[in-house]
């Protein structure tokens, strides 16, 4: 897990005239990104120093080391921000960060192998996981209880329930579709 990046947010853009700037968050207190000392780039490299914050709807709206106009501050527009795993606090038991998922490896009820983790991802209708199986094309999986009815970190994999969809379409089987 060490040097894993995780994004937490986005700059939306310039907000006011004097180089605040509204931030997109990923976390669920918005405010929580204003106590990392230093928010990266996607290489790792220093992205943002956050020295103020205040909640809006959806983001929060910061003055930033070194951004004092709202030129510098529209320049920064689109940058994705992130912070070390090792940064974050440790989940409680049971608990995980869908981001120490990747990489788990993926069976079903009975054992077999389906692929492993190869991310998590949420489109705007829920979390799904992309299986990577060990040959050919990824897929999705809904990151639900009736899909995913276990996750056992300590064993480094995922329980999970494919869905009929992906085991054939009905036109193939030679069924009539409603």
């Amino acid at each position: 897990m060490a040097d894993r990046l995780l994004q937490v947010a986005r700059v939306a853009g310039a907000f006011g005239v004097r180089g605040e700037i509204r931030i997109t968050t990923f976390t669920e207190d918005p405010l929580a990104l204003a106590t990392y000392k230093v928010l990266l780039r996607q290489d790792g490299s220093p992205g943002l120093t956050i020295t103020t914050a205040r909640p809006v709807k959806g983001a929060i709206i910061a003055r930033a080391k070194g951004v004092d106009t709202r030129d510098q501050a529209e320049a920064l527009r689109g940058l994705t921000l992130f912070v070390s795993r090792d940064s974050l606090p440790p989940p409680d038991e049971d608990e995980f960060y869908l981001a120490d998922l990747i990489g788990l490896a993926i069976e079903t009820p009975e054992g077999q192998a389906l692929g492993t983790v190869k991310t998590v991802s949420d489109f705007g209708a829920g979390d799904l996981i992309e299986v990577q199986p060990p040959m050919g094309a990824s897929w999705w999986l809904p990151f639900t209880r009736e899909a995913v009815p276990e996750v056992r970190m300590s064993e480094g994999k995922l329980i999970a329930v494919r869905p009929v969809e992906i085991d054939g379409d009905a036109a193939d089987e030679g069924e009539e579709r409603p």
